[in-house]
């Protein structure tokens, strides 16, 4: 089983160059995937992939 990194919100609003109130808005629409470990949230490196390679589906489209 393929082991995957967990990023917290920070990580992800670096890596989409967006604020974290972005990543935030992003969790609570349901477009990006995301768990909760004790009062941490968490994003999984799979899921920033797929929300990254749909949007640019959809802006292909």
């Amino acid at each position: 089983m393929a082991v995957t990194a967990l990023l917290n919100v920070d990580q992800v609003a670096a890596r989409l160059q967006v604020s974290r109130w972005t990543v935030y808005n992003l969790i609570r629409s349901r477009e990006l995937a995301s768990m909760t470990i004790g009062r941490c949230r968490r994003i999984t490196e799979t899921a920033l992939h797929d929300y990254i390679t749909r949007q640019t589906e959809r802006e292909a489209a």
